[in-house]
């Protein structure tokens, strides 16, 4: 039996959850709503203020879908209740971020500023021109834009310039040895 996938969900007061057709489950909180499509293989039982994750057999696939799916459903409520967030570190002469509206405007040493639009649920906040935090509900977007702002400037490991997670640390490497 998988240790996650046995483990109940509770939920807070001010969420509502339901199962449609089609095995989706909804979720509704404060700070929005969320749905996600669980594996056919999967049963979700609604239990007054928990929500059970039971699998209908003991084949692979079941037991791969099982922790994964009341995975899935504690992010949905812990997003609608709390919302998740990415704080992204900037470091290097030069590079910096700032917020124009819904623009996300990073200068990275590249000959023209890097402009990127906040996807439908995402916000970003530039408390300093060196800081970048990804706000939303949903975990895996969130997760997902954070990594693309990274990906225009990953951090190198000789300097240690770039766009790095603020809890990634960088293995920093020695330069080339001079003559002797």
């Amino acid at each position: 039996m998988s240790r996650i996938g046995r483990m109940p969900v509770e939920v807070p007061d001010g969420v509502d959850i339901r199962v449609d057709e089609g095995n989706v489950v909804r979720v509704k909180g404060p700070k929005g709503e969320l749905h996600e499509r669980i594996s056919r293989l999967i049963k979700v039982e609604l239990d007054g203020g928990t929500v059970r994750v039971t699998r209908s057999s003991d084949d692979k696939d079941s037991r791969s879908a099982h922790g994964l799916s009341r995975s899935l459903i504690a992010n949905m409520v812990t997003g609608v209740t709390a919302g998740f967030e990415k704080k992204l570190q900037i470091n290097g002469v030069g590079y910096r971020a700032e917020k124009k509206g819904d623009l996300l405007v990073l200068s990275l040493g590249y000959s023209h500023p890097v402009e990127l639009q906040d996807p439908a649920g995402i916000s970003t906040e530039v408390p300093a021109p060196g800081e970048i935090i990804v706000r939303g509900i949903n975990k895996a977007a969130v997760g997902d834009y954070a990594a693309n702002i990274r990906a225009w400037r990953p951090p190198e490991p000789y300097k240690g310039k770039g766009i790095k997670y603020a809890t990634e640390t960088i293995r920093r490497k020695e330069g080339k040895a001079g003559k002797k």
